[in-house]
C-alpha cells in the first residue's frame, strides 16, 4: 500500500504537514496505491481535491475556502466520504 499527496498553490505551507498526516491516517488501512492531489486557483478561493485509487477509483471534489473547507480536518472529512465503503470480510 502506497499513498502519496501532491498540494500546489494552497498559499499556506504550513497546513501541507497536517494535511499529510490525514491522508495517511485515512488511507493507511486500505489496500492498493493511493494518490491524492489538492490543486488551488490563482482566480478563486476554491481548491480542487482528486483521489485516485485501486480497480479505476476516481473522485474529486471541489473545496471553497469561503465555506471553511480548506481546514485540514474538513479535507480529512471530505475524503472520508468520497472513499468507497469498507468491505468487512466474515
Amino acid at each position: 500500500m502506497a499513498v502519496s499527496l501532491e498540494l500546489h498553490n494552497t498559499g499556506d505551507p504550513g497546513i501541507g504537514a497536517e494535511i499529510q498526516a490525514l491522508v495517511e491516517h485515512h488511507l493507511s488501512d486500505r489496500p492498493g496505491d493511493w494518490r491524492v492531489s489538492i490543486v488551488g486557483s490563482r482566480e478563486s478561493d476554491c481548491w480542487e481535491m482528486k483521489v485516485l485509487g485501486p480497480n479505476g477509483f476516481e473522485r474529486s471534489y471541489t473545496l471553497a475556502g469561503s465555506a471553511g473547507e480548506h481546514r485540514p480536518l474538513v479535507i480529512g472529512n471530505v475524503l472520508l466520504r468520497l472513499l468507497p465503503a469498507k468491505r468487512t470480510e466474515g
